[in-house]
């Protein structure tokens, strides 16, 4: 919750007349699942997320519910079963970003921070592209996440419909504050 609290005051604090301050204008996050039975893939496009250049920091908040899925009854268990959206209903992210050059054009970077994902927040490192274009700011990475990490419990019957590491893209897009 701390996180959420942060992003808010990053919101608020991003009105001022810093140049290198950037909102998400068109961003999402993607979860896919590949397991013996079946493949599962959820997206979320409401996620909310800041980046600091100056800084060199990045927050983002991302509802839970708000994933998407290709079944409904997937969407639902996910929701009551795995994440328990209503006990757990946001996942955020603050970090640093390491290995960007402050210069514009894409980079390899590498941002260290902590997720925070079913009440469990972990430390995290995540290879990713950072491409800097004066106005506009993008950010891309994959990651996988273990399902144990945040004891997301998968009962033995779904062993295999549910993978015990999941794929996680990144992809926002920001625009100036």
């Amino acid at each position: 919750m701390k996180y959420f609290y942060f992003l808010v005051c990053l919101l608020v604090l991003g009105t001022s007349a810093n140049a290198q301050k950037f909102e998400s204008s068109k961003s999402y996050i993607k979860f896919y699942s590949s397991a013996p039975m079946e493949d599962i893939e959820a997206t979320n496009e409401t996620v909310k997320s800041i980046i600091d250049l100056d800084k060199g920091e990045m927050v983002y908040s991302v509802k839970i519910k708000d994933f998407q899925f290709e079944k409904s009854l997937m969407q639902e268990h996910f929701n009551e079963n795995y994440l328990e959206s209503e006990k757990y209903p946001k996942s955020t992210f603050s970090g640093t970003i390491k290995g960007w050059n402050k210069q514009e054009g894409e980079q390899d970077v590498t941002v260290v921070g902590k997720l925070l994902i079913h009440g469990i927040t972990k430390d995290v490192e995540i290879l990713g592209k950072l491409n800097y274009s004066g106005d506009k700011v993008t950010v891309l990475a994959k990651f996988p996440v273990e399902l144990k990490d945040y004891k997301v419990k998968i009962p033995k019957a779904l062993f295999y419909n549910i993978a015990e590491s999941v794929e996680v893209t990144v992809d926002f897009e920001y625009k100036k504050l």
